[in-house]
């Protein structure tokens, strides 16, 4: 099922970024900067590890993992967190736990676009990513 998310998607769509931002103590000028960056995330799979790039002018992230699997990880944020990764209903759900706080991105495929939904607290974040090439 991993394998429907195999591509590069380009951002194309953003709702409640600056005050998702604002909500996990971005500043300002990052969350100005930020909010004009048209992201590419880039979903690969070589055997069992899957790998998820986000390219911007902005800033690059870059996580490989085993679905179900616990590891370190930083936010695009620079928080230091243990992460995991599974597949739910079909959905990639991602769980980041530092500091007694959590972070839940779901990604989930909706009208051959990609959703990705971030949520911390109450505060919650959706971008819509289109493909930009076939299966990566």
């Amino acid at each position: 099922m991993v394998d429907a998310f195999l591509c590069n998607w380009k951002l194309s769509d953003s709702e409640n970024f600056d005050d998702y931002m604002k909500s996990i103590g971005v500043g300002f000028a990052i969350r100005r900067v930020a909010s004009m960056r048209k992201p590419t995330t880039i979903i690969k799979k070589n055997g069992n590890i899957i790998t998820l790039k986000t390219q911007s002018t902005f800033k690059n992230t870059d996580i490989s993992f085993k679905l179900g699997v616990e590891f370190d990880d930083t936010t695009a944020d620079d928080n230091k967190v243990k992460s995991i990764v599974t597949l739910d209903g079909g959905n990639l759900v991602h769980l980041r736990k530092w500091d007694g706080q959590e972070r839940t991105l779901v990604w989930e495929l909706s009208d051959g676009n990609l959703i990705l939904t971030l949520t911390q607290g109450t505060e919650g974040h959706t971008c819509t990513y289109e493909k930009k090439v076939s299966p990566a």
